[in-house]
């Protein structure tokens, strides 16, 4: 459980998209919550995660991929300390496997498979980072499923 009041503010957003079917309000959330924070210019973990929730409330696949590629680049001034003083069990490298696999999606909708599979390989390479819990589940479930829609290897 984060300790951190901007992460559970985007956890409350995350509620009302996967939980309550409220996608337009939890836009409207993120979209609030950018502001508050500077936008990119945020704390690196706060525009990383913020960012790729926005991503997940997108209608169009061109905006989705633009906020998942500005979380990506957040994500690479994300340090382990600044993880754990927000009170996330995760380690920075966790990030990545779930930035990548969102990434992967979002190519393969726009027919760019070469850099779907690249990024497909990218969020395997980093599953390490990923604990044997709910959240490390979800995300290597979804990187069977998307690994199958590519026609790779599982």
């Amino acid at each position: 459980m984060t300790t951190d009041p901007t992460l559970a503010r985007i956890g409350q957003g995350v509620e009302l998209h996967h939980h309550r079917g409220q996608r337009e309000a939890a836009r409207d959330l993120f979209a609030q919550i950018w502001d508050d924070i500077g936008g990119e210019q945020g704390d690196p973990l706060h525009v990383c995660v913020l960012a790729h929730s926005m991503a997940d409330v997108q209608d169009d696949v061109h905006q989705e991929l633009m906020w998942d590629l500005r979380a990506l680049a957040a994500a690479d001034r994300v340090t382990d300390e600044g993880v754990a003083q927000a009170g996330v069990a995760l380690p920075a490298a966790g990030l990545y496997p779930s930035l990548h696999l969102n990434l992967s999606e979002c190519y393969r909708k726009l027919g760019d498979l070469g850099r779907a599979r690249e990024h497909l390989q990218q969020a395997r390479a980093g599953i390490g980072a990923l604990g044997d819990d709910e959240y490390g589940r979800l995300i290597k479930g979804g990187l069977e499923r998307l690994a199958e829609q590519l026609g790779e290897a599982i």
